[in-house]
């Protein structure tokens, strides 16, 4: 059945995946972003598809249309976008949240959340299961993004307990592939492109702290299947790579495949920033049958083979925050 669907953030990282995912599968698909951290350029190959639509619109502000599904991707994601406008970034989540959840409530729209694994905050659980309530700080300086999270959640379950809205919340994990802005300070697109410029690798803290690394393709099938899934699944599912990795690991692999001659250089560990992290997806395995299926070391080599074909210029650093 052809479904219309709406994708808040659809020119982001991830959105614009999903978008071409969700074309390529015959729906009528309409993308909604501000342009605010993504590029356009990530969607231009889809415009002269019939089945597809591009609405430039703050999702802070309510949008009136007719939708079956909604995926809530809205949100600056990496450190340096999130924090250079942290009260933008907490409307974002939070009256995002309202707006999407009150377009879904008026058309009977399913609607998932994009979440994130940073509700866990600087965890004392590991690995993470969706039961832990998390170690947030909610006044420091990546509460804006953390807590705007954790308050989407809030409002998402209440509007299935109070309304019934058939939610969905996704808390994503560290994830990377083709498609990342090369200056959004993740420290993927970080190390990679330092890596081609033969710069000095940025490395935070002695390296040791962990991440679990999902290619991008895996999360956007998750994302996909937990929408589909025929039950109500209200309860939040964590996606990510179960695989953890130190951030010195991921700098030796990415100095090796790149054959750089780079150095690594340390600076002072950011405040609040994870020491571990790891999710246990025991729940999506068992609900939605899905894993990560792309090794690091592969999925690592695509996003690099990418990032030499693109003219890094096309890519201005969108806030001061970039390393």
């Amino acid at each position: 059945m052809v479904k219309r669907i709406l994708v808040t953030g659809g020119a982001g990282f991830l959105g614009a995946r999903l978008c071409e995912k969700l074309v390529e599968q015959g729906h009528d698909v309409i993308c909604l972003d501000n342009l605010f951290t993504s590029q356009k350029l990530n969607i231009n190959h889809l415009l002269p598809c019939e089945n597809f639509e591009f609405i430039r619109h703050d999702i802070t502000l309510p949008i009136w249309l007719e939708v079956d599904e909604i995926y809530n991707l809205a949100c600056p994601a990496a450190p340096g976008h999130y924090q250079y406008n942290p009260i933008k970034t907490l409307k974002t989540s939070v009256l995002g949240a309202i707006n999407t959840l009150g377009l879904a409530k008026r058309c009977r729209a399913k609607i998932l959340q994009a979440s994130t694994s940073e509700v866990y905050g600087d965890p004392k659980e590991h690995p993470q299961k969706e039961s832990y309530w998390g170690n947030v700080n909610p006044i420091g300086p990546r509460a804006c993004y953390d807590e705007g999270k954790r308050a989407a959640e809030t409002l998402f379950t209440e509007y299935q307990r109070n309304h019934h809205v058939d939610v969905r919340i996704a808390r994503i994990f560290n994830t990377y592939g083709p498609t990342m802005h090369p200056f959004d300070g993740r420290v993927v697109s970080n190390f990679i492109r330092q890596a081609l410029a033969g710069e000095p690798l940025t490395l935070f803290g002695k390296g040791t702290q962990t991440r679990s690394f999902c290619y991008r393709d895996d999360l956007i099938e998750g994302l996909v299947r937990l929408m589909d899934h025929p039950e109500e699944c209200s309860s939040p599912v964590n996606l990510g790579n179960d695989q953890e990795t130190t951030v010195a690991q991921l700098a030796d692999l990415i100095l090796e495949v790149t054959d750089s001659s780079s150095k690594v250089r340390h600076e002072p560990l950011p405040a609040d920033d994870p020491i571990c992290r790891r999710p246990d997806i025991s729940k999506a395995k068992q609900l939605l049958l899905w894993e990560p299926t792309t090794p690091l070391r592969e999925g690592i080599l695509q996003t690099i083979d990418w990032f030499k074909t693109i003219d890094q210029n096309q890519y201005h650093p969108p806030t001061p925050n970039y390393w």
